[in-house]
């Protein structure tokens, strides 16, 4: 299968509570919470639209710094959103944290591999940013 194409194949467990997969054959538990009849057993959708956007462009962050043989001791991100206050209570605004830990890590080079994901490569962000405006920042720790 292309990654152009993908197919999802999702199964009720009990209530709300959902099992997915894609190609990639590893299943996630999808559930909400106990007062819209959910179990919370599991990630919200929405949250995992979130942990999709940090994937993308954490998996582009990383593999352009190690193209430029910046060596990190730790990577970390955090992501905070705020939704729309009426259905379909989209994302508004997203802020997207950056933090690298290691010697001898350029800011240049941090700010390089943000923008190319966050312009070039990022899917998810590229579609985010349709509803979305997407902050970035960044910290650098010397370990």
């Amino acid at each position: 299968m292309s990654e152009q194409n993908m197919n999802i194949e999702l199964k009720q467990v009990n209530g709300i509570t959902f099992a997915a997969k894609g190609d990639s054959n590893h299943w996630v538990i999808m559930d909400g919470p106990e007062t819209f009849n959910g179990s919370s057993a599991g990630s919200r959708p929405m949250e995992l639209i979130l942990m999709g956007l940090g994937g993308c462009t954490g998996m582009d962050v990383v593999s352009i710094l190690q193209k430029k043989k910046v060596k990190l001791d730790d990577y970390k991100m955090k992501i905070s959103a705020e939704r729309a206050e009426k259905h379909p209570k989209v994302y508004t605004k997203i802020k997207i944290e950056f933090i690298f830990i290691g010697r001898d890590i350029k800011e240049k080079d941090v700010e390089r591999a943000i923008s190319l994901s966050e312009n070039t490569y990022c899917s998810a962000s590229a579609m985010l940013k349709k509803t979305a405006e997407i902050e970035t920042s960044y910290k650098i720790i010397n370990s």
